[in-house]
């Protein structure tokens, strides 16, 4: 799946799909649906453009219906995942707010659950990444906003979400490999990253008893809006060419582990993380 990505930036975070050039590939017209999720509703954080949104429609195509959170600066790519979404025959409902919020991270579960009838899968995906070449540049807005929006918000879901899910249900946790290499430009995306991987080692554990399966996807450069909104255009026009594979990834090269990790094709499996990233070998 080679890109050429042409120089371009976006000046807010988290970027908007629909300004992206070229256009991420989403999901392939050869991927077959099984009903691996069939009778399922998936809560999916940051769903509305890049991985989340491919994980939405992925999901849908499974037979999953799917409630997506996204800041309502993101409309225009929220509506088209609710498209992409209905097209394959399912619900999609939109849920926008300030994820950095407790009472918009309890909120989109009860309205979840309330609007599509139960909860059985929660993804959480949202994030924000900020670029800064030194300490010194670093604010602490900024420190805070990465940790509330990457962090807390994760922690204020997963505990809202928690009580209404049933032994077979899972939790998908979205890291990084930045998590295991670190980036120099990227302190704190990198360090939540890190949180993220050691949360859901420990989130296994704890509910593990309870039959709830918590796993997470730790993906490599993949090409979506999160990357022009957080570096240089020049940056971008590089962007993955230093991995094995020597090329970005697509969001449709991803969601199918989210799909493996929802579906009990990994009953087996718990306190995992997979690896789309390219050819890069981490520490795991």
């Amino acid at each position: 799946m080679e890109t050429k990505i042409p120089p371009q930036h976006q000046n807010t975070q988290p970027g908007i799909e629909a300004e992206l050039v070229p256009q991420p590939k989403i999901i392939r017209d050869t991927y077959k649906g099984a009903n691996k999720l069939k009778g399922k509703v998936a809560l999916i954080t940051g769903g509305d453009s890049g991985i989340g949104r491919a994980v939405a429609v992925h999901f849908a195509r499974e037979g999953a219906d799917v409630a997506i959170s996204y800041t309502p600066r993101e409309e225009i790519d929220a509506q088209r995942t609710k498209e992409l979404v209905e097209a394959e025959g399912r619900q999609c409902l939109l849920l926008p707010g300030d994820i950095r919020q407790e009472t918009y991270c309890r909120q989109i579960v009860d309205d979840t659950i309330q609007q599509l009838g139960q909860l059985n899968i929660l993804v959480n995906n949202a994030a924000i990444q900020l670029q800064h070449q030194t300490l010194e540049e670093e604010s602490d807005e900024d420190l805070l906003a990465t940790y509330e929006t990457n962090i807390y918000s994760l922690f204020r879901v997963t505990k809202a979400a928690e009580p209404h899910l049933k032994k077979g249900d899972s939790i998908i946790n979205t890291t990084s490999v930045t998590a295991y290499q670190g980036r120099a430009d990227l302190l704190e995306y990198s360090s939540t990253k890190g949180a993220i991987m050691a949360l859901t080692r420990a989130l296994s554990s704890n509910l593990i008893t309870k039959g709830i399966r918590v796993n997470a996807v730790a993906p490599g450069p993949i090409w979506t809006p999160l990357n022009p909104a957080s570096v240089s255009a020049e940056e971008v026009a590089e962007f993955g060419k230093d991995v094995p594979m020597k090329r970005p990834g697509q969001p449709c090269e991803v969601a199918p582990a989210y799909v493996f990790l929802a579906s009990d094709d990994a009953s087996y499996i718990t306190g995992q993380v997979l690896h789309p990233n390219g050819g890069t070998i981490v520490n795991t």
